[in-house]
């Protein structure tokens, strides 16, 4: 009897260790297309099989998980946590063997959470720090950080030639618009007295910044897939206000009525909006060039995280209070499913490996 005590204990303790690991004992494979989703409640992510909406695995996270985001081969994802502007950890899982990875202290960079990835680069807004970073996922060095100045720096979202980065400052009111540009052409740079360049050698590269009044509250933000405008809501009127990126001007204000606004998300064919309400548990979905409502649906309290998958057929929705994400068949525009993927679920990513 104490042999096979014995062996219930270290088999318990085994047990414990792997699931503290990362490992899931009875996990299945990730599957090559896969939904990433965080659960603030019990500090996990969570991989889940779209094609049959059930968890695979799950793996240990951070103290405060907010976003996510797959990397472009989808075999590793990162977390960001926030700690009310004071946390300064990203957390990196191995999709594939799901297991946490050490995670990367970004130092005074604080108050990580809106992601961004591209080319071996990891963007992150450090609201905290009011910045926006650059992480080299190779060596894990912060390569790059640029200052908004700008009070609670939140979502970020690039355009694929980065040249161009699009950030709300929830409490300030704006939207940062950051563009790469020769320093030839910038307007304090009068032609009299900039240097000529050596014969050859092009002018340097510098960020310009270029502040666009919203109002407080503008938190969700997205880039159309044309690159042609940026969408983004406040929680506290529910108006949608529309920028123009050529021009750098706001264009339009939707009097939307989307009150508790948290995310703005754009189907990949750039031909509707999507709107997720934390006040209502709505999700309102709109005609991107008429700028028209076309349904505002129920889903669950507490609307966080917005994902469309890329294929544009569903899109999931964090319910953060309700513990689920909603599942929404973008055809029929109804709710078709929901996923228990842990308490208080909030950032949504997919990781495709081709």
């Amino acid at each position: 009897m104490p042999q096979k005590k014995a062996a219930l204990l270290i088999g318990a303790a085994l047990a414990w260790a792997l699931a503290i690991g990362g490992y899931a004992l009875a996990a299945e494979a990730t599957p090559a297309n896969a939904l990433l989703a965080t659960s603030k409640g019990d500090h996990t992510l969570a991989i889940v099989d779209p094609l049959s909406d059930a968890v695979v695995a799950k793996m240990p996270i951070g103290p405060d998980p907010h976003e996510v985001i797959a990397d472009a081969d989808g075999r590793t994802a990162y977390v960001s946590n926030m700690g009310n502007s004071s946390f300064h950890r990203i957390d990196v899982l191995d999709l594939i063997g799901q297991r946490a990875l050490a995670p990367i202290d970004t130092g005074p960079l604080t108050g990580v959470h809106g992601l961004a990835i591209s080319s071996g680069k990891l963007w992150f807004t450090a609201q905290g720090a009011m910045a926006i970073a650059r992480l080299d996922l190779a060596s894990r060095q912060v390569d790059w950080i640029m200052g908004t100045g700008q009070s609670w720096t939140h979502m970020l979202v690039l355009t694929p030639d980065l040249k161009r980065i699009y950030a709300t400052n929830v409490m300030s009111g704006s939207l940062s618009i950051f563009a790469l540009e020769q320093a030839r052409n910038l307007p304090f740079a009068p032609r009299s007295r900039a240097p000529r360049p050596p014969a050859g050698v092009r002018p340097p590269l510098v960020w310009v910044h270029t502040l666009v009044a919203t109002e407080r509250g503008a938190e969700g933000v997205d880039l159309s897939p044309d690159g042609k405008e940026v969408w983004t809501a406040s929680s506290a009127s529910g108006r949608v206000y529309v920028i123009d990126t050529a021009a750098r001007k706001l264009a339009h204000v939707l009097d939307a009525k989307a009150i508790g606004a948290n995310r703005v998300k754009f189907t990949h064919d750039g031909r509707r909006v999507l709107i997720s309400s934390l006040r209502t548990g709505d999700v309102l979905i709109y005609d991107a060039k008429a700028r028209t409502e076309i349904k505002r649906m129920h889903v669950g309290r507490g609307c966080a995280g917005v994902l469309v998958a890329p294929d544009d057929r569903r899109a999931y929705v964090a319910c953060t209070s309700d513990n689920y994400v909603a599942v929404l068949d973008m055809g029929t525009m109804a709710l078709v499913d929901r996923i228990d993927v842990g308490p208080q679920p909030d950032g949504l990513a997919w990781a495709s490996r081709h």
